[in-house]
């Protein structure tokens, strides 16, 4: 991507979380709270703050601004992670996890995408990994992962409240090469638009490769 291009993203993420901004803060607080799975804390005078992991490290939104920082640094959220929350307090309906688990396909309009995406999360999981699943693992739990029983290995993953993502490896043999693919809960459109929903798989699958080469580097 091109540095122009990238400012270009940059600029219309930055549009678009001040719309989603404006629209937020037409809602409720305590439904918001509930939809998404946060803790909103009143602090009197029209002020409050929401707190919610990511990725399970907690965040702070300011309300009624909704910025956001690190809970633990105080740092500023960076733009794509205000972006990501900015869909998902604006989506997030309150349905629970449905518990199954989906490809991206049966998301909507997955279906168009479905081969880049597995080009840029499960391929990219099987170039890394192969049939190296103990690597898989350990990579998988040093990132929190939760032991699945599908496929070979299977981790799942809380990305936010209501939103969990699953990466599943089936180990080769003769016949078959190893492959991966990242999966997500069956009611995750209820929370993200499927282009987050990418994001997330593919933040998910660029971490699990960073972990395995960070290992690989002791």
């Amino acid at each position: 991507m091109t540095t122009l291009h990238m400012k270009d993203s940059r600029d219309y993420l930055a549009l678009r979380v001040e719309e989603l901004r404006v629209e937020i803060q037409r809602r409720d607080t305590d439904a918001l709270a509930s939809n998404t799975g946060a803790v909103y804390s009143d602090k009197g005078t029209g002020q409050g703050e929401f707190l919610l992991p990511m990725w399970g490290r907690d965040l702070i939104l300011t309300w009624p601004e909704f910025t956001g920082r690190d809970a633990q640094t105080g740092d500023p959220l960076p733009t794509m992670t205000m972006a990501m929350l900015s869909y998902y307090f604006h989506i997030s309906d309150g349905t629970p996890p449905a518990g199954t688990w989906i490809a991206f396909t049966e998301l909507p309009d997955g279906k168009f995408y479905t081969a880049a995406f597995q080009g840029y999360t499960g391929n990219e999981l099987t170039k890394a990994f192969g049939n190296d699943l103990d690597s898989f693992q350990a990579a998988a739990q040093l990132l929190g992962g939760r032991q699945e029983t599908l496929g070979d290995a299977a981790f799942a993953f809380q990305a936010l409240p209501q939103v969990q993502l699953l990466a599943v490896g089936w180990q080769g043999d003769e016949d078959f090469q190893p492959s991966y693919r990242v999966l997500f809960d069956g009611n995750s459109s209820h929370h993200l638009s499927t282009d987050a929903c990418a994001i997330l798989g593919s933040t998910l699958s660029s971490s699990l490769i960073a972990q395995r080469s960070h290992s690989d580097s002791y």
